[in-house]
């Protein structure tokens, strides 16, 4: 058995939460997902089950797209509604005009600080460890690609609703402080829902009632995997499934392939190296 799983995690839960929950109901114990929401956060969670467990670092790079709230009037030590008080001050009335002014000044290759409640590692240790020992560390900024970022609504003066489309590694939570700092009032991240990952789209999603209920069938993980495909005969077939290298007789000069038998049975992922293909991961 192996596949994938578009679920709506529920906010309330872990991702790990719903990898447990996802245990019980296949009865398996491999089960993974492809990126991890929030506690408080809701929305797309892709779950792979079985063999597909294998295949889970080729589907966390893609880019996804949330729906965010900020409520303005005081900021957190989490950046979200989790969090301690940390500032408070006054709330002014924002024209969209700016609104839409300041989102743009975010939208391309940007540098962000990671938040220091995150799992983001430095020097071994997870950053939230660090501020549980009240520790001050030096965070690096990293790069993101914000590709583009929407006022929903203005409830004035103290909520907006913002979507984002952005590179996979981007912290929506400072993506709020920043534009917080921006329009120069305190807020903190009071919603987050992600809507897609890749492929997966929350409207296609199912809530954790519906997989109790149905048991859907899991969809095929090369789907969503995207690099091109290389169909074997079956000599070829037989050498992979070895360990062996063939000759690359498919002119593809791309580092990875999805390699398939001759009945066009999903294998697994080869590398290609000059003349030959070598096998990476397979099912």
């Amino acid at each position: 058995m192996e596949g994938i799983l578009n679920i709506l995690k529920p906010p309330g839960m872990t991702s790990h939460d719903v990898v447990d929950f996802i245990r019980k109901i296949y009865n398996t114990r491999k089960v993974g997902h492809t990126g991890t929401l929030d506690p408080d956060a809701a929305g797309v969670l892709p779950v792979c089950v079985g063999g597909a467990t294998k295949f889970v670092s080729y589907l966390v790079e893609q880019d996804k797209r949330y729906r965010f709230e900020i409520t303005f009037g005081f900021s957190t030590d989490t950046l979200d509604k989790s969090g301690k008080i940390i500032k408070s001050g006054p709330v002014r009335f924002l024209k969209e005009k700016e609104l839409r002014q300041v989102l743009r000044e975010f939208e391309g290759k940007i540098k962000q600080i990671p938040p220091i409640y995150s799992a983001k590692k430095i020097k071994g240790k997870k950053l939230y460890e660090y501020a549980r020992e009240g520790k001050i560390i030096d965070i690096p900024p990293i790069e993101v690609t914000i590709y583009n970022i929407d006022l929903v609504e203005y409830e004035s003066p103290y909520q907006v609703l913002i979507d984002v489309k952005c590179s996979k590694g981007t912290y929506v939570r400072a993506l709020v402080r920043d534009i917080c700092e921006k329009l120069n009032m305190p807020g903190y991240m009071s919603m987050l829902i992600r809507t897609e990952v890749g492929a997966f789209r929350i409207e296609d999603a199912y809530t954790l009632e519906e997989i109790k209920e149905k048991k859907p069938s899991l969809q095929p993980i090369d789907k969503f995997i995207k690099l091109p495909s290389v169909h074997l005969n079956k000599i070829e077939a037989e050498k992979i499934l070895k360990g062996q290298f063939i000759s690359n007789r498919h002119s593809i000069e791309t580092s990875f392939l999805k390699l398939y038998d001759n009945n066009g049975k999903f294998l697994g992922i080869g590398v290609s190296e000059r003349n030959k293909i070598r096998p990476k991961r397979l099912l």
